[in-house]
């Protein structure tokens, strides 16, 4: 996961730049920071593993012409990247050792909608 984890938080910053500035001063929050790289390729993982399980057949189904292809890929790093960080500092973690808890609390959270919403879709909303 590295080199391509490296690859999406490139992509997150290039492409979505305000958003991937935005998650990076959240990431830097004196009580509630984290390691914006060490997410972003436990978020690499996460995404390869809802793609491996077939997960984000129906995202792909509705979101891509065709094939899927890595920028598809990298658009769902930077869904889950977004909404991770949202998800961390709502939950106000004590420290950054709860990393683990929240992490597979925000991947329940992520496979439910995948599973129970026929037409789900993992969409940034540039806001």
């Amino acid at each position: 996961m590295g080199l391509l984890g490296l690859k999406n938080l490139l992509y997150y910053a290039e492409v979505h730049n305000d958003l991937a500035r935005k998650t990076l001063l959240h990431s830097h929050h004196p009580q509630y920071g984290y390691s914006y790289a060490i997410v972003g390729i436990n978020l690499t993982s996460m995404a390869y593993e809802l793609m491996s399980d077939g997960l984000l057949r129906t995202h792909f189904f509705n979101t891509v012409c065709g094939r899927p292809s890595l920028d598809d890929f990298n658009e769902v790093f930077c869904y889950l990247m977004f909404e991770f960080d949202k998800f961390w500092m709502k939950s106000e973690p004590e420290n950054v050792m709860a990393f683990g808890r929240v992490r597979d609390e925000f991947k329940q959270t992520i496979d439910a909608v995948l599973k129970f919403v026929p037409s789900a879709k993992l969409a940034l909303d540039d806001a």
